[in-house]
């Protein structure tokens, strides 16, 4: 309500004499809270104090931080959510401990190194150099002080140090690097047959004692979850168009400060004739395929039809079509196609181009230069666009408005009736449901279950709309009765029971196969049928099983005197007992190819799992000293 007030009177002599009171009242109250935590002493790490100014500067960068993550869907209660607090406070513990013991090998960071580093950074540079407007800019925008940016740049450039320091005595062999590429890249190929449950399912007949055991054992696995129900006002900016005028010179002004927006790069339309070749093709082969996409050339510079002879020769997708491409803008063709087309004139045929595809024939058949369109071409454009802002901004406003004005205990539905505005409401739903007839993501559900029964949200804008919204119900999660979940339960039953018939199956069937028995004999006998695998890694999902890191633990284990594995696989789709048919090792010329590659990423992990094991060791053989429990403040 103040909120409000202070708004509509913004220039008032009441409201700067209202402002000046408050200034007053906070200079002196939060003058000495400010002081009081500068002189708080929240921990020691190793005899050295994490002031309450640190702590207060490190919990308020983590909170900046997950705000800008949850934008428009963050509230406060996230804040215990997400042990915000204890959070800030492992990262200061951590930081204290890594300058230490950068201190004691005699690392350090230099202001010309701060002010280099700043200068290198990609933000803030413009065409390559660095910006000092943009640079204040951003640090604005991000609500940070150039001090406080140069202290955190410090910290990282100081960290690097370290890091660079501890795993130079780490260095990653050529044999490591080797053995990451071939468990990566190795291949192998198994046969398999499939248990399937269905085939079970007739024959089991659960009683009623079976049930209530499995009941028993497995209770918590139908806990019903935590539910609520939501009162909301929907606030849409559509409803407030009819208050919004556009007019001329708005647009005008738009078309002025926006005027890049309506460039129109140059476009180019075109056919081409494609003569396929792999990018490994021997010479033979290659010598083939040019001479006779020259015959086709030279049939086209001819005056031969070209859409004619596309349809004819061409080995593209467009072929049908004449080799018709139409209208591409730069970036939309592979780079030697492109940079060919767009050097040429309206009705040129090319010379053979060369691309991954294959040879190309291009003609161009129209070329529209780059422009800007004119401000009669896009003011419909620009209305819509001033229209939708004014009517959001209008929406936005009035929203600002509701909350204002609403007590903080207020029955939202209440209070709308009140105004004559209509409430809706959702049906219940869990955190991890869809909200019933509005969606959102994980977040948002994530920042309403954090409300208490009966508690309100900030204003929230989802997909161009605007919500308050009230838990107006909150079903605790609960542990259900027996006849609450039977159906559930008897198909549950039979599900796991299927399940284990045909594991039994499965390693009835495996055991035979170890004591000797054929593998085709014994797939005739049990009438199973033998499926085998393309040639597969242990990047990928298994052909035809699926997404199984058990399974190809177990296969890539598997070898021509060793074929068969010491357990079945089990998932949902049955029980499966596998064979190793044949294996298939690296591709000598990819892995000298794709070498520094697989060598940087071993590095990154191996170095990462390092350094974390480093701090982890420091951690505990520091003597830390919790001052004061950052839960309490």
């Amino acid at each position: 309500m103040l909120l409000s007030m202070m708004r509509k009177h913004a220039k008032s002599w009441l409201i700067k004499v209202l402002i000046g009171i408050i200034a007053v009242v906070f200079i002196f109250y939060f003058g000495y809270s400010f002081r009081a935590k500068k002189g708080l002493k929240v921990a020691y790490v190793n005899g050295e104090l994490i002031s309450g100014m640190e702590y207060q500067k490190a919990y308020w960068d983590l909170l900046e931080a997950l705000r800008r993550q949850y934008k428009d869907v963050w509230n406060d209660n996230l804040i215990k959510v997400f042990d915000l607090k204890n959070r800030a406070l492992d990262n200061l513990i951590n930081q204290k401990l890594i300058s230490q013991e950068a201190r004691k090998i005699g690392l350090d960071v230099t202001e010309s190194e701060i002010q280099q580093a700043i200068m290198d950074y990609p933000a803030f540079q413009i065409d390559g150099q660095f910006d000092m407007r943009r640079y204040m800019g951003l640090l604005s925008q991000n609500r940070m002080q150039p001090e406080d940016f140069e202290v955190s740049m410090a910290k990282e450039l100081l960290d690097a140090k370290l890091r660079q320091f501890l795993l130079t005595f780490m260095p990653i062999t050529d044999q490591e690097v080797l053995d990451y590429y071939s468990y990566a890249n190795e291949k192998i190929k198994i046969s398999y047959v499939q248990f399937k449950p269905e085939k079970f399912k007739k024959s089991i007949n659960p009683d009623q004692a079976s049930l209530e055991t499995f009941f028993k054992d497995r209770r918590e696995e139908y806990r019903v979850p935590e539910k609520i129900k939501l009162a909301y006002l929907l606030i849409d900016p559509d409803t407030f168009k009819d208050k919004v005028e556009v007019k001329d010179d708005e647009i005008e002004d738009y078309y002025e400060y926006n005027m890049d927006t309506f460039l129109q790069p140059k476009e180019v339309k075109a056919r081409h004739i494609l003569f396929k070749l792999s990018q490994d093709a021997g010479e033979a082969e290659e010598k083939e395929v040019r001479e006779k996409a020259t015959e086709v050339l030279e049939e086209a510079r001819k005056g031969n039809d070209f859409a004619t002879l596309a349809k004819k020769y061409s080995e593209g997708p467009t072929k049908s079509s004449g080799g018709d491409l139409g209208y591409f803008t730069a970036g939309r063709m592979v780079k030697p196609f492109e940079d060919t087309a767009f050097k040429m004139k309206k009705g040129e045929i090319s010379d053979l181009v060369r691309t991954r595809f294959g040879y190309h024939i291009i003609k161009v058949e129209d070329v529209k230069e780059a422009r800007t369109k004119a401000l009669d071409e896009v003011r419909d454009q620009i209305s819509k666009t001033l229209l939708k802002t004014g009517s959001a901004e209008l929406a936005h406003e009035y929203a600002l408005s509701l909350i204002d004005q609403m007590p903080y205990d207020a029955d939202l539905a209440k209070y709308a009736a009140e105004r004559e505005l209509e409430i809706k409401n959702t049906g219940e739903f869990s955190q991890d449901q869809p909200i019933p007839g509005i969606g959102g993501d994980d977040k948002l559900r994530q920042s309403l279950f954090s409300l208490r029964k009966g508690e309100t949200s900030e204003l929230l804008e989802l997909k161009d709309k605007f919500y308050i919204f009230q838990v107006s119900e909150r079903k605790e999660s609960y542990l259900p009765e027996m006849a609450e979940v039977t159906d559930k339960l008897k198909d549950d039953y039979l599900t796991y029971r299927s399940a284990e018939e045909a594991k039994a199956a499965a390693e009835s069937y495996l055991t035979a196969l170890k004591e000797g028995k054929s593998w085709d004999e014994a797939a005739k006998e049990k009438q199973l049928e033998i499926e085998e695998t393309d040639f597969f890694t242990r990047r990928g999902p298994v052909p035809k099983i699926g997404h199984a890191p058990d399974l190809l633990e177990t296969a890539f284990s598997l070898n021509r005197s060793n074929r068969y594995p010491d357990t079945i696989f089990k998932n949902d789709k049955g029980a499966f007992v596998i064979r190793w048919e044949a294996s298939e090792g690296i591709d000598e010329d990819n892995y000298q190819e794709e070498k520094e590659k697989y060598r940087f990423s071993l590095m990154q992990t191996k170095h990462r799992r390092a350094f974390q094991v480093w701090i982890d060791r420091l951690k505990k053989k520091a003597e830390i000293e919790i001052v004061t429990p950052v839960t309490e403040g």
